[in-house]
């Protein structure tokens, strides 16, 4: 089980109905904090707790508060002050110094599941939408519906959340992105971290490769979709499946230039090509097309410049780039500490 929130929702719809169920999300923060607003966390009534609101400092005292959501049916907004020295938080030394607010609403067949069914059958099929809880309902119900959003054609791991005053009620408005799905054409050896780490982060993968010794399923059990068909149908299926990355690793002249000549016109958010810059030249002229013949952003040698050598560490390059291509950010250590 993942923090993702496609998996999150997964395990909860299967025990749905078999445990009391309290759904926790960050609305509201001042200063700094672990998560963002809109995370979320859910709590059963048998103790079982799916994501994450902080690094684990304040999930066990959420967890009380949620018994007492169960108990009374009705929701409550917690507020954790790591700037005030007469709170919990503060006393204990957690917390990142900020200030949190949370809502915790009881889910069940009486308020239509908050919603969460629509968000899960979102997920699952790639849409895009936007998920409204209320914070501060009348006799404290809750409340919460998902929508719909004309889908964009770029993908993004960026989560946006707003709080909107409407008919008498504070709400808060999550943007809800899908997981990004990622394609790797050629599953030998080296591909095995690649999708482990993948989908560690909660992402949709699917796997081609038409040598039957490859992309074996006792190597890549959980692999969405396994793929054998000619390279030339992966244009449709990148398209229908709403594939946001792909990368060409079969270690094959003959199989990466197939791939990249039916991917050519896709609008994928990222294409990586493993291996040298002499390499990635070959793999173009073997088709007779450039980098601008491509509608995704090429990025070959793939990875960032971690050092890694090893197939572990290559695959940490590779999706630590995917990563931050997706979130729009640089790949650029966050710490100036030790530089000059």
């Amino acid at each position: 089980m993942t923090n993702s929130l496609r998996d999150m929702l997964n395990q909860w719809y299967s025990n749905r109905d078999d445990f009391d169920w309290v759904l926790c999300t960050l609305y509201k923060i001042t200063g700094s904090s672990y998560r963002k607003p809109g995370a979320m966390m859910l709590i059963s009534g048998i103790g079982q707790r799916l994501g994450m609101l902080s690094g684990g400092c304040l999930e066990s005292n959420i967890q009380l508060h949620a018994k007492k959501v169960m108990a009374e049916q009705r929701s409550l907004t917690l507020t954790y002050d790591a700037t005030d020295e007469d709170d919990l938080t503060f006393q204990l030394g957690i917390g990142c110094g900020g200030v949190v607010h949370i809502l915790l609403q009881p889910v069940g067949k009486e308020n239509d599941y908050l919603g969460l069914e629509g968000l899960l059958s979102a997920l699952e099929k790639g849409q895009q939408g936007i998920y409204h809880q209320c914070v501060n309902p009348k006799k404290d119900e809750a409340k919460g519906f998902f929508e719909l959003t004309q889908e964009t054609q770029k993908w993004s791991l960026n989560r946006s959340a707003q709080l909107l005053e409407q008919d008498g009620c504070l709400w808060l408005q999550t943007q809800i992105n899908p997981e990004p799905h990622l394609l790797i054409a050629g599953a030998g050896a080296d591909a095995i971290p690649v999708y482990q780490m993948a989908k560690q982060l909660g992402w949709m993968v699917s796997l081609w490769d038409p040598r039957p010794a490859n992309a074996r399923r006792e190597y890549f059990k959980y692999a969405d979709f396994i793929l054998r068909d000619s390279a030339a149908e992966l244009a449709e299926f990148c398209q229908s499946r709403r594939v946001s990355s792909a990368i060409l690793m079969a270690h094959s002249i003959e199989l990466d230039s197939q791939v990249l000549k039916a991917l050519a016109s896709t609008p994928l958010n990222y294409l990586g090509m493993l291996g040298p810059a002499h390499r990635r030249e070959e793999v173009f002229n073997a088709i007779g097309i450039d980098n601008t013949d491509i509608e995704a952003p090429v990025f070959g040698p793939v990875g960032l410049n971690i050092g890694g050598e090893t197939p572990e560490s290559v695959a940490l390059s590779i999706l630590s780039e995917m990563h931050a291509n997706l979130c729009g950010k640089d790949g650029n250590s966050l710490s100036q500490w030790g530089t000059k």
